[in-house]
Order: structure tokens, then sequence, then C-alpha cells
């Protein structure tokens, strides 16, 4: 098992590659168009936004951990180990009813948008925005999972160091 997910940690990243690269294609044909032969193209700013939104919210879902997001943890930091394994609990258990009680609503919006394109690709905007479905999806994921482990008594500092992959 361990395995398996060790190999689709790697495609997620793989994931994450691609996007960046497209988007540095998109900007260096932008940055040659634009001042090599003074005829830029309007497509590769579109490029460049889609394949952004795509690898801020891919990056997020799959290859951010709880540890790397930004904190104010000061009052976390000052409470015992089983104050610091209540905050935690609470936080995720928060998030995923947050994020699951949005689900519907966001996908709903997100089929809506089926019936318009972007401006100069013709990308149809409900295929763009699938992203933050897949974003939301994995914050439920991941945050129940960690709610179930500090439920059983894991301490937030172990599942921190421990879920990393290197």
């Amino acid at each position: 098992m361990i395995a398996v997910l060790r190999w689709l940690h790697r495609r997620t990243e793989d994931v994450a590659v691609a996007l960046l690269a497209a988007m540095f294609v998109a900007f260096m044909f932008q940055i040659g168009s634009r001042y090599l032969f003074n005829a830029p193209m309007d497509w590769t700013l579109e490029a460049c936004l889609t394949t952004w939104l795509w690898g801020v919210f891919w990056g997020c879902a799959f290859l951010l951990k709880d540890r790397d997001h930004v904190k104010f943890d000061v009052l976390y930091n000052l409470a015992p180990a089983k104050g610091r394994r209540v905050m935690a609990l609470i936080s995720a258990g928060a998030i995923v009813v947050a994020f699951a009680a949005a689900l519907p609503a966001t996908l709903d919006y997100i089929a809506f948008y089926r019936i318009k394109s972007s401006m100069v690709m013709g990308l149809r905007l409900d295929y763009v925005f699938s992203v933050y479905a897949i974003f939301a999806v994995a914050v439920i994921v991941y945050y129940g999972f960690r709610a179930f482990a500090l439920l059983r008594g894991a301490s937030p500092d172990d599942l921190d160091h421990s879920s990393g992959q290197s």
C-alpha cells in the first residue's frame, strides 16, 4: 500500500511539474512574440492564468501537508500536548464540515460554467474551474483522515512530521 501511495504522490508531482512547465513555455512564447517580433499573442496570457490556477489548487490538494500552510499558532504552541490535539481536532473537524457543506453549491456553480468558454482559447470554464472541486474533495478527505487519527489518540505533531514526502 505504501508503494502505491508513493507512486501516486510522484504522479501528482509530475502533474504539478507539467503545469509549471506549460506555464513557463507559454510565458516564454509571450516574451518572444512581444519583444522579438512585436506581435503579442493573446492565448499565452490565458494559458498562463489557467495553468497557474490549476497548479495552485492541484499543489494545495495533493502536495502540501498541514504543516506547510501559514498558521497563526501562538496559542497552539503555548498549549500542552493534549490541548494541541484538541485544537487540531477542532480545526480539522471545522475544515471538513465547512468544505463538505460548501461542496454541493460549489459543484453546482462549477457545472453552471459549462455554458461559458474562455475568451481566447475557448476552453469550457467548467473544465477550467473543476480543479477547485478536486481541491475541495482532497481537503475533505485529508482532514477527515487527520481528524480520525486525532480521535484515535495520535499527536498532531507526529502527524505533521510523519505525513511528509521527501
